[in-house]
């Protein structure tokens, strides 16, 4: 009990200090362009390009989250068509391709934890050992998904497993070994909602992890292999992407073109803002770091990139943004150097 209280303290410390955070320089914001000939887009905190790089794989993944995920200066992208993952690392001269790591089926999402790289695909979730920066080519764990259908959607690190949302109505788990390896088989969580819809998006922290049931227009906390609180999203509809800062969980709701704020604290999930940000465009993805948020919108054809910093009531000021004339995937948030 006193290290929970303890991190979340530690949390809401951070959720104070966040409009500081956003003013370190040389923080950046990338996203994939999820082309044939795939790229990695990089823009600093007021949404200027900076540098255009080729991921060395093909795009064409949608409908998932954390596609792009960030540790530290390296930052693991997805590619869907190419089934593989690229590693690319910052350097002071920009970011560059460090290496691909093939995926035993196309990959959607991906995270990093307990020195290791977890690549969920369409059917299978792996995981890579990492040494330092160098990600093991070769899968220690590979295990099947219960539906296994193409419908995954998120990976998420939890203490001692996986948690997976797969779009036709599963959220699942999967072991981890002390090495943080995968073995076993995948675990459908319990105590799921009669009405589930979709689950889509997934944030962990700790012990919990948060779980839009999209079309159900609920977010739920699972902990421990069970969901033990189910929120209704009120107003805003299909909850999709979620992301955590201190005491904060914001949704991204992809036909309300919006995002919410909820306060979380023990069990509770309690709408504040039914409305925290608005777009011209349907939300495909949210990140978190540094005392920024960043959301993803597209409207088929274009994508526009929106960076906020939060302020400590969790207040969102839009810091920067850009138009990209691609249908990107993914965001994240890459530390200064």
């Amino acid at each position: 009990m006193k290290s929970r209280a303890f991190g979340f303290l530690v949390a809401f410390i951070g959720a104070v200090s966040a409009s500081y955070a956003a003013t370190v320089p040389n923080t950046v914001v990338v996203t994939a362009s999820n082309a044939s000939a795939n790229q990695l887009l990089v823009y600093n905190a007021s949404g200027k390009l900076l540098q255009t790089v080729a991921t060395g794989g093909k795009g064409g993944v949608s409908g998932n989250a954390g596609g792009i995920e960030a540790r530290g200066e390296l930052v693991a992208v997805v590619n869907f068509g190419s089934q593989n993952v690229s590693m690319m690392e910052r350097l002071p001269s920009g970011f560059a391709l460090r290496q691909l790591v093939p995926a035993s089926s196309s990959p959607v999402s991906v995270a990093f934890g307990h020195a290791h790289l977890y690549i969920l695909g369409t059917t299978k979730v792996e995981s890579h050992r990492m040494f330092g920066d160098l990600v093991d080519s070769s899968a220690d764990g590979v295990v099947t998904l219960l539906q296994a259908d193409g419908s995954a959607a998120q990976v998420g690190v939890l203490p001692d497993q996986l948690v997976i949302s797969e779009k036709s109505n599963v959220i699942e788990t999967v072991s981890l070994l002390a090495d943080g390896a995968v073995h076993g088989s995948a675990t459908l969580v319990q105590n799921i909602p009669a009405n589930v819809n979709a689950p889509f998006g997934l944030v962990t922290r700790g012990d919990d992890a948060y779980v839009t049931i999209a079309h159900a227009d609920e977010i739920s906390l699972v902990r421990g292999g069970s969901v033990l609180t189910v929120t209704p999203s009120g107003t805003q509809h299909a909850p999709c992407w979620v992301t955590l800062v201190g005491p904060f969980l914001f949704s991204a709701n992809s036909p309300s073109m919006s995002v919410s704020r909820y306060a979380v604290y023990g069990q509770k999930i309690v709408q504040d803002a039914a409305v925290a940000a608005s777009f011209s465009g349907k939300p495909t993805d949210i990140a978190s770091s540094l005392g920024l948020v960043t959301v993803i919108d597209s409207d088929g054809t274009v994508t526009h990139l929106s960076i906020f910093a939060m302020d400590e009531d969790g207040n969102l000021t839009l810091n920067g943004s850009a138009t990209i004339n691609a249908v990107t995937n993914g965001v994240a948030v890459v530390p200064t150097l």
